[in-house]
């Protein structure tokens, strides 16, 4: 392993001495912003041309912060050229010619007319690296107007997607997801569901934070995932609407507006998808060892079918040019169905069998979330990029799950039938203060924030009376659980801009205070923490299209609800899942290196180096009747290796190639039940698109993708191969496109299967997915639009998640 450090860091070093060595050149730089509003124009064309010719010679994309560096030989005379739709251009002379050139502020007035007199181009990005984050511009990507946003993270750097259709960054399920920075009630439980049903369309960029500076909430161990739907909007309206049906996944409807009506404006989304019941067959195998030789077979199908709706809107205010009020609101529920019909045998040395049993479960899940926020934001006159903003924000969910369990064809087999209710959620109350002084080279950043959380978890479970038939609660599976946990953090951060470095760190102090209760047992839990989390980050320019970044930082994983849960899960009673009111927060030490390039095409390269010691696993140990129990524990250490390669290049005008890739090396160690365990191995996924663009409007793409299994504490997952193929049209001046896609046409159902190894016992779980489907949409535009809406540019950032 320091081998394999050494020879990283010795690579970026040689990178690093490469680009000192660079011949001589002029360097322009400046800050592209409104005239009125002084907000930065990111995505803004910036261009050095010669003034004899009008020839570009280096062009770029200004920065989020509207910042743009432009560099040329030495020499020569140039003119600085700035262009966005909607704005008038401007075109300067540069005086000097050697040194650096600072520009400074430049702002650009609107208009409503079309740019005619400067002839400027540049592609926009897909990929691009910042000093602590990757983002990836889902709208200058043409396949979003065919895709899922589920189906967007596959090409989005260090992101993969599972066969059980789980996210994964950087190879984890231990990361925060956001949507415009905030927690939202959309990504509560099953953000996986609601991607599925949102259309790529809703989406502007997807920012992976793998470094996340002070600001944030020092929760997610792997990073952020931060979703940024459409906000901009002009006076009038505008808006989508997307529709379409998917043979697995059933009906999907989408509709996206945004209005502008003086100082008010509006935006939003919402949308409905339907699964149909469908039924696929399982299998689990189990070898047992101690304390006498035995063995267990179950197979039998299981069914799931379910409905999702979900809407996202922000209301904005305008008091003036100095005050800005915004109200947000998101809301989704979820219905399920869910069933199963299952055969178990139990064998003994002998292969004679020593039981047997049918079992029918017919249960239903029903998941309820909200969450409601303002945000009050104050510019000054004397200084307008200098902004204080107060938030506050309340958030509830509620999920409710059922379960009937009968059993017949029994042979020595005792259990009665049963009924479990389960009624768990949670509340919280927020409230945010966040103030940054963006300086000439220096940004300033502090604020402070408490959260208040409140979970609960009411669990019965009702047996039947084998002489009257009737049902009874039984007192030793019932519990009435609280769990209370308060955060309260301070945060200061400095973002330091030079000629060719950009730094930036800060310093996060929260302190955590749980509470929990445990009514029917008369226990509970009583904990207070201290976390003092750093973050450094810095990147250095290479040229006007290259870069080299480095980041440490530390997180924290909270346990949530869901892990802590200890509903006792007896819908299959030979396999049970419980969760442990007990577990600690893990935290985090993560190491980053890369190089980003985007000279024709984009390339980014990166390593990274993590551990953690008292790392959450999902563990499993049996008992005497030869019960399987899974649950949560703080077992131990966990290390992690990693490189990923992210390439998307242009082969031609029209022909167009993505890679997303990673390779890892883990290494598990931990203790859990007394026994010592230990794993190592390598991981990773990799994923390609190809797509082609006709000049008639169409479009066709290929897609081919592999994950790996990926190394747990006692055993390993699934691996998961997908493989889809889409074209489409677009059509009446591209307001109306049409698409079909076809995902792995030639498998009917996916094999999703992972094993379980401990002294005592090892395990085989198989479970059939349905793999090929066939999806057919249209997305349909409408609006016209001329003046821009006013956003919040601070607010709530709660990635804290504690119930995901």
């Amino acid at each position: 392993m320091k081998k394999l450090l050494l020879i990283t860091i010795a690579s970026f070093v040689s990178l690093l001495a490469w680009g000192q060595t660079t011949p001589q050149t002029i360097m322009v730089k400046g800050t592209l912003t409104d005239s009125v509003t002084h907000a930065a124009l990111s995505f803004a064309t910036t261009a050095l041309q010669d003034p004899q010719t009008k020839l570009s010679v280096k062009t770029t994309l200004t920065k989020d912060d509207g910042s743009f560096v432009l560099t040329a030989p030495a020499g020569k005379q140039y003119q600085l050229v700035l262009a966005f739709v909607g704005y008038k251009s401007k075109i300067l002379s540069i005086k000097g010619t050697s040194g650096v050139i600072d520009m400074a502020k430049l702002a650009l007035s609107a208009t409503t007319n079309q740019l005619d007199a400067v002839s400027i181009t540049a592609q926009k990005p897909l990929m691009k690296q910042e000093v602590d984050r990757l983002s990836y511009d889902v709208l200058a990507d043409p396949e979003s107007k065919s895709l899922t946003a589920l189906d967007m993270m596959r090409k989005v750097p260090l992101l993969s997607v599972d066969g059980n259709d789980n996210i994964q960054l950087r190879g984890s399920g231990d990361y925060k997801i956001l949507i415009n920075g905030k927690e939202s009630a959309l990504m509560a439980k099953n953000p996986s569901d609601i991607l599925k049903a949102m259309p790529a369309t809703n989406i502007v960029r997807i920012e992976v934070i793998t470094t996340p500076p002070a600001k944030y909430d020092a929760e997610g161990l792997a990073g952020i995932i931060n979703i940024i739907t459409k906000k901009d909007a002009d006076q009038g309206y505008n808006g989508s609407v997307n529709t379409g049906y998917n043979t697995a996944y059933g009906y999907r409807a989408n509709l996206n507006l945004t209005v502008k009506q003086g100082k008010f404006g509006y935006n939003g989304y919402a949308g409905y998808n339907e699964r149909p019941q469908m039924a696929s067959d399982f299998e689990n195998k189990s070898s047992f060892y101690n304390p006498v030789a035995s063995s267990l077979i179950q197979n039998g199908t299981r069914k799931n079918g379910y409905n999702n709706e979900y809407t996202g809107n922000e209301l904005s205010y305008e008091i003036d040019s100095l005050n800005l009020l915004t109200g947000t609101f998101n809301y989704s529920h979820n219905n399920s169905i869910q069933g199963s019909s299952q055969f178990t045998s139990q064998y003994d040395a002998n292969q004679l069998v020593t039981q047997a049993y049918h079992l029918q479960n017919n249960g239903t899940g029903n998941y309820s979330g909200m969450d409601a926020g303002l945000n009050y934001q104050r510019s000054f006159a004397y200084h307008k990029d200098e902004l204080l903003t107060l938030s506050y924000r309340f958030s509830r969910s509620d999920s409710k799950q059922f379960n009937d369990v009968t059993a017949d064809m029994v042979n020595n087999y005792f259990l009665p039938n049963y009924r479990q209710y389960n009624s768990s959620g949670a509340k919280s109350h927020t409230a945010q203060l966040d103030f940054v002084d963006p300086l000439k080279k220096v940004t300033i950043e502090a604020g402070g924030k408490m959260i208040l959380r409140n979970n609960f978890s009411n669990f019965t479970n009702d047996t039947v009376n084998t002489a009257t038939h009737q049902y009874f609660t039984d007192p030793t599976q019932t519990n009435d659980f609280t769990y209370k946990q308060g955060i309260y953090s301070i945060y200061n951060s400095y973002t330091l801009k030079l000629t060719k470095w950009t730094f930036k760190g800060g310093l996060r102090v929260e302190h955590t205070t749980v509470n929990a209760d445990f009514s029917s047992v008369g226990s509970g839990v009583d904990q207070n923490y201290n976390n003092f989390v750093p973050s450094v980050s810095a990147q250095r320019t290479l040229t006007t299209t290259s870069s080299l970044t480095f980041g440490f930082t530390q997180r924290i994983q909270r346990p949530g609800i869901y892990q802590l849960n200890p509903f006792i899960d007896l819908s299959n009673p030979k396999y049970i899942n419980v969760g442990n009111p007990n577990l600690r927060p893990s935290v985090i030490n993560n190491i980053e290196l890369g190089f980003s390039s985007s000279a024709k095409g984009s390339i980014n390269i990166s390593s990274h180096y993590s551990f953690v010691n008292n790392t959450v696993q999902s563990v499993t140990s049996v008992s005497g009747d030869d019960v399987t129990t899974t649950t949560y524990a703080n077992v131990g250490q966990k290390h992690n290796l990693g490189l990923d390669v992210n390439i998307n290049y242009p082969l031609t005008k029209k022909w167009n190639l993505n890679v997303n890739s990673e390779l890892a090396r883990v290494w598990i160690k931990g203790t859990y039940n007394s026994s010592f365990y230990t794993n190592n191995g390598n991981q990773g996924y990799i994923f390609t698109n190809s797509d082609y663009k006709f000049d008639n409007g169409l479009r066709v793409s290929v897609n081919v993708g592999f994950d790996s299994r990926y190394v747990l504490l006692q055993g390993v997952d699934n691996f998961y191969f997908n493989n889809s193929y889409s074209a489409s049209k677009e059509l009446f001046n591209k307001k109306l496109v049409v698409s079909l896609s076809v995902n792995n046409p030639f498998s009917k159902f996916n094999k999703i299967d992972n094993f379980t190894k401990t002294p005592d016992y090892q395990t085989y779980n198989l479970n059939y997915n349905y793999y090929r489907n066939i999806f057919v949409g249209i997305n349909y535009k409408f609006g016209k639009l001329n003046g821009s809406i006013k956003k919040n540019q601070r607010g709530i950032d709660d990635d804290s998640n504690g119930g995901r």
